[in-house]
């Protein structure tokens, strides 16, 4: 709970508190260390980076100069009628306003230190057919780094996914999240004033009346009071790790089946809430359907060459095409109204072999027969076999099948639009995603509800100053990313607008406390 101060004790002192060391929590720490302000970053596990860490690390910045640089002719009008058509009225249009019109800008600021260095990476705006929409998207990402560039720094950044959980050997270089972090840790070790804490817990703040004064942050059972003078940020990621917020939310899925690390348990919220913070879009996050592995976890999947997804019914639900927050919404619509249970199933033929066309699953799947004995993946020679085995009427599932090949050999798909929009077609190398199920054995691979973390939080302003619920700022306090409540609302409008947002919003919130 937050606590009023009635003592001068204080354990340590800063300018700036920043909670958490994700993609945008250290843009504001660098933000801040670079305009004269000392800064003490508080991260609650033993490793640097959040969620950004185990990203691609996209950026969604309209009309910024990286883009400009390549030839892009987009508009920063064009990109906001985008925006707009996608969340609609959902988030304030000031909040949109800030993040679009300071995307480009903060590009600008980065890109005036060596440090940073951005390439353009096409990727489709996510709802192409919206009014404005970009085949080839609004999207950058950090350019690789070598990991020797870093020194021990190597040692404090949280890695990949596949290394991570699966234990797989780390890369010769750091792309995506990984070069994003790394140039972030970089360019903040060069900077004086900064002091970067790990096992550093924020679950309570400290104020004096209304005005956020600083934190009480507990390392390994030690609690020290930091003192921050021109303001504490919340950007610790999402509360998606933890189960009993997740279910006091109403959030759907489970915490087992997030991506974000497993300190993603929402305490820094909390101390907002507990401080008098008003809250928005508790129940929402990034969505993904997941492919199901042995030890029960389903991980957030992309890049299907192939398949179908297909209810209790044996029906067809959706564009398996879509992105995948898209596609995980109808999921859970459908689990909603009782036309799908987990696990849900992917079918498809052996073009491929047994294994799912599934070409990103976070968290690499394993030995073929390991998910065959636990019974996620099944082969039969008839679809009417495929069907018995888990458990959907047969004459339906050959119904569905006999449409959807229908569909795939006059190239449109009558039902659910697959391969209409450029994001459908980017991963068929620009061609038809309709693939045909008719080369037996037939298979079917289970798959569940997975997510990139919480998108609800603290509601904040346009300055990513954090509101009470009767609307007014409080003084001090500040969040973004995954703390604060989504800009895009309930929608995700394009790869790297997570991260991107984040940034943004912690950038701005350092140049307010600049002000302060």
């Amino acid at each position: 709970m937050a606590t009023d101060e009635t003592s001068n004790r204080w354990d340590d002192e800063c300018d700036v508190l920043v909670i958490g060391s994700g993609g945008g929590a250290l843009t504001g720490a660098y933000t801040a260390a670079r305009e004269g302000l000392s800064v003490i970053v508080a991260e609650a596990t033993d490793k640097f980076g959040g969620t950004t860490a185990y990203s691609g690390g996209g950026l969604w910045f309209p009309g910024n100069a990286v883009l400009r640089r390549a030839g892009d002719q987009d508009t920063l009008a064009d990109a906001k009628t985008y925006f707009r058509a996608v969340v609609g009225d959902r988030t304030p249009r000031e909040l949109q306003d800030a993040f679009l019109d300071n995307g480009g800008r903060l590009v600008d600021y980065l890109e005036a230190d060596d440090d940073f260095e951005f390439l353009v990476y096409p990727w489709p705006d996510y709802f192409g057919s919206a009014p404005k929409a970009s085949a080839t998207g609004r999207h950058i990402m950090p350019t690789p780094l070598e990991p020797e560039r870093l020194g021990a720094l190597r040692d404090s950044l949280r890695p990949p996914l596949d290394v991570d959980r699966a234990g797989n050997p780390p890369a010769d270089l750091l792309i995506g999240g990984q070069a994003l972090i790394g140039r972030l840790l970089l360019a903040l070790s060069k900077q004086d004033g900064v002091r970067m804490r790990r096992g550093a817990v924020c679950d309570e703040l400290v104020r004096e009346g209304d005005v956020v004064v600083g934190a009480v942050v507990d390392e390994g059972g030690r609690r020290r009071r930091i003192r921050a003078r021109r303001g504490v940020l919340i950007a610790s990621g999402g509360f998606e790790r933890n189960q009993q917020m997740r279910t006091e939310h109403q959030v759907p899925g489970a915490a087992r089946d997030a991506m974000g690390p497993s300190g993603n348990l929402g305490k820094a919220i909390q101390a907002g809430i507990d401080a008098g913070a008003d809250t928005d879009l508790m129940s929402e996050a990034w969505w993904s359907p997941g492919i199901t592995h042995p030890d029960g976890t389903s991980t957030f999947s992309l890049w299907f060459t192939g398949g179908i997804f297909v209810d209790d019914n044996a029906e067809r639900f959706v564009n398996e095409s879509w992105p995948y927050d898209r596609i995980g919404r109808v999921v859970i619509d459908r689990i909603g109204d009782g036309s799908v249970t987990l696990p849900f199933w992917m079918i498809y033929d052996d073009r491929e072999g047994a294994r799912p066309p599934v070409r990103s699953t976070s968290v690499p799947m394993g030995e073929t027969e390991d998910y065959v004995d636990a019974g996620l993946w099944f082969s039969a020679d008839t679809l009417g076999e495929l069907a018995e085995q888990i458990g959907v009427p047969a004459e339906n599932l050959a119904r569905t099948v006999a449409r959807f090949n229908a569909f795939a050999a006059a190239g449109t798909d009558e039902d659910f639009h697959r391969g209409a929009e450029p994001y459908d077609r980017a991963f068929a190398g620009d061609g038809s995603p309709l693939v045909p199920i008719e080369k037996g054995p037939f298979h079917a691979a289970a798959f569940g509800i997975s997510d990139l973390g919480t998108k609800g939080g603290l509601r904040t302003d346009a300055r990513a100053r954090v509101l009470d619920t009767s609307g007014s700022a409080i003084p001090g306090l500040y969040a973004a990313g995954n703390s604060m409540a989504a800009v895009s609302g309930t929608a995700y409008p394009g790869g790297g607008n997570p991260i991107g947002s984040c940034m943004v919003f912690s950038h701005l919130a350092a140049l307010d406390m600049l002000a302060r």
